[in-house]
């Protein structure tokens, strides 16, 4: 997971015979693309076409969906260029440079203690961000890397007029369902063509990847671009152990019974199966990547090893007197504020980060009444998400025009509520002043029924401000407001009691590690551009080889006519067109995580040969570690994505306009 203005191309060279120079990683950067929904992404023609899995635009797919025309179903295909559908919440990224800021922050903090030093860290972040941000259409983070050993600022070109091109449906897009995600072999389709528009007209770009007719072949060399969310290969043992004993721990129950509300509420109906079908999806893969997660530091062996990575590097670090004298306390100071960590992060979870607020009426009142709140104050003092470089996106997100459904909303934060009384305790101050001798059913039923927030006009006038607020009377506004300064007491207890210990102490263990190591290893994932290499390569299973690819046909064998192995119509009814020969998914060493769902994947010529949607069973523990023998990204094969477009859905404008690049 190599950052572009750091990648090894030595190491490549030396291993693959082949050194990609700055004019290649310049190209492969720019015809790389993030998506806001947390995916990864890529252009692959002058025209603004992006290719991106299936599932990162299934909230759009939805979105645009209605009772009538259920575009998950049975798929979306654009004929012309005007019937391409707009998606109502999504952002496109491109990186367009990398500054190092690392001495700004540093020279900003000089000499502070802690918690001072964390606010000033956080003032300059925002004064950077927004000199950068000179307009709309650039999006401007500074971002932490290497736990705080270096800071760059990423600088990116803003798109917010995204529209849908093509989907297939979503019973080949999700083939093999629950049971197969994160194994192999997969027979997925899981793709979706989106286009980015600039003025109303499709973006014109000299940066795409052309898309391979033949694929990848058996141990070529292949790299994967995208954003890989997050991962925690560099946490202390402490904080291994708070993930494990407390945040893991926690998430998974918590998933499960909400897996069993929507699943419940799918059989009510079509319709309810419907709107219901991209949370589920959603939950459904986040529980089994946290279970992997959990497993994975549960595992004695692993464990083990981790704690001997951690010996070492303290054992070096206490053989040096200089290193030992500015870093060798780090350890234990993180092993101390962890306790507290561990104590604050239910209410945190829960209240601030909303796991008992599971609403998007709830989110668009909390978003009104810290806008109002946030706005009026210097950009330095502002929560980070409502500083002046965040305000586009803040924006899109309130007035999207996303349909609400009033039902589903009663149920899913009438779930939430009440797992929030059962985490904090009926006893709890702060339940007590929320619900009174009311039942969570009843607040969310009073608060959903009540609101006039589904209406966008409405969320635009009262982003004018806390009169407007208060003129509203808006039931779900005041439960926005009784629930926010309780939301900002634990956010605030977290920021000056935890954060700061662990900001400066991370800053002290990545100065010692670049120390001991240099910077021979990659930084931790943050959702941020990054680059990896591999090899198309299977794996060997249980004293069983696993070959790297799979084949159209093996869908056909693999189908049995019940969800989730029933191939769509349209599949059946081409089945004697195809070639059945024709390479399906296939698999790659190649280093992902969660994020790199939609990364393309691309041979040394910068042709896309594949498109990542996948990991197998050994990746979910790649959050902690890599291990070459066993971890594998799972990808859809550029020859299988050509293939389809052309016998399966007659797609002939989306297939011209590849082929003519």
């Amino acid at each position: 997971m190599w950052t572009f203005n750091n990648f090894p191309s030595g190491k490549v060279k030396a291993t693959y015979g082949f050194s990609p120079d700055r004019e290649w990683l310049d190209k492969v950067r720019l015809s790389s693309v993030r998506l806001t929904e947390g995916c990864s992404a890529s252009f692959v023609s002058s025209e603004g076409l992006v290719l991106t899995n299936h599932h990162c635009a299934s909230t759009c797919i939805q979105q645009i969906s209605s009772a009538r025309k259920d575009y998950a179903a049975n798929g979306f295909y654009a004929q012309t260029e005007g019937e391409e559908a707009r998606c109502p919440e999504q952002e496109a990224n491109v990186l367009i440079g990398i500054t190092d800021v690392t001495a700004q922050l540093m020279e900003a903090t000089k000499g502070m203690p802690d918690k001072a030093a964390n606010d000033a860290r956080k003032a300059e972040t925002a004064r950077i961000e927004k000199a950068c941000a000179t307009s709309e259409r650039l999006r401007c983070e500074v971002v932490s890397l290497y736990g705080g050993g270096v800071y760059d600022l990423y600088k990116y070109q803003r798109y917010q007029d995204v529209r849908l091109v093509f989907a297939p449906e979503f019973a080949i897009a999700f083939f093999g369902g629950d049971p197969d995600n994160f194994m192999f072999p997969r027979y997925d389709l899981d793709l979706t063509f989106l286009r980015i528009y600039e003025n109303g007209k499709p973006l014109r770009t000299k940066h795409y990847f052309p898309v391979s007719r033949g694929g990848p072949k058996a141990e070529e060399l292949v790299f994967v671009s995208g954003n890989p969310g997050s991962t925690n290969r560099q946490d202390t043992i402490s904080m291994l152990e708070t993930q494990r004993d407390v945040i893991t721990f926690r998430k998974l129950p918590y998933l499960a019974e909400y897996r069993g509300l929507l699943t419940e509420f799918q059989t009510r109906g079509e319709e309810e199966k419907r709107i219901s079908q991209d949370e589920l999806f959603t939950v459904e893969n986040s529980l089994k990547a946290y279970t992997g997660e959990e497993e994975a530091l549960l595992d004695e062996r692993f464990f083990a090893q981790k704690r001997g990575e951690e010996r070492e590097f303290r054992k070096r670090v206490e053989s040096d007197p200089a290193l030992r004298r500015k870093y060798g306390k780090a350890w234990d100071e993180i092993a101390r504020v962890e306790v507290k960590h561990r104590q604050l992060w239910p209410a945190y979870q829960f209240v601030e980060i909303l796991y008992g607020f599971r609403s998007d009426l709830y989110r668009h009142a909390r978003r009104l009444v810290r806008m109002a709140e946030e706005y009026p104050k210097p950009n330095g003092e502002r929560l980070a998400e409502y500083a002046d470089a965040r305000k586009p996106e803040v924006t899109q997100a309130l007035l999207s025009a996303a349909p609400i459904y009033p039902e589903f909303e009663t149920e899913t934060l009438t779930w939430s509520l009440t797992k929030l009384r059962e985490v904090l305790g009926p006893d709890d101050p702060f339940i007590r002043k929320l619900f009174g001798k009311r039942s969570p059913r009843e607040v969310a039923t009073e608060a959903v029924k009540g609101t006039a927030l589904r209406d966008v006009a409405v969320r635009k006038k009262l982003m004018e401000g806390k009169a407007a607020l208060a003129a509203s009377h808006d039931p779900m506004i005041a439960l926005a407001e009784l629930v926010d300064p309780y939301a900002r007491e634990i956010r605030k207890k977290m920021e000056d009691e935890v954060e700061p210990v662990l900001t400066i102490s991370e800053e002290s263990l990545a100065k010692a590690r670049f120390a001991v190591y240099g910077k021979s290893i990659y930084p931790d994932a943050t959702f941020t551009p990054r680059l990896t290499y591999g090899q198309v390569k299977g794996w060997e299973e249980k004293g069983k080889a696993v070959p790297p690819f799979t084949n159209l046909g093996g869908a056909f064998e693999r189908a049995t006519g019940r969800f989730p192995f029933a191939l769509p119509e349209s599949w059946l009814r081409a089945k004697a067109k195809l070639n059945l020969q024709t390479p399906f998914n296939f698999v790659t060493t190649n280093d992902i995580i969660g994020g790199n769902s939609g990364s393309p994947v691309i041979d040394r010529n910068a042709e896309l040969v594949g498109l990542i949607f996948d990991g197998n069973i050994h990746s979910l523990g790649g959050s902690y570690g890599f291990d070459a023998a066993l971890n594998r990204a799972v990808a859809v094969d550029s020859a299988a994505i050509l293939e389809a477009l052309d016998k399966v859905y007659g797609a002939a404008r989306v297939l011209g306009e590849l082929r003519r690049q």
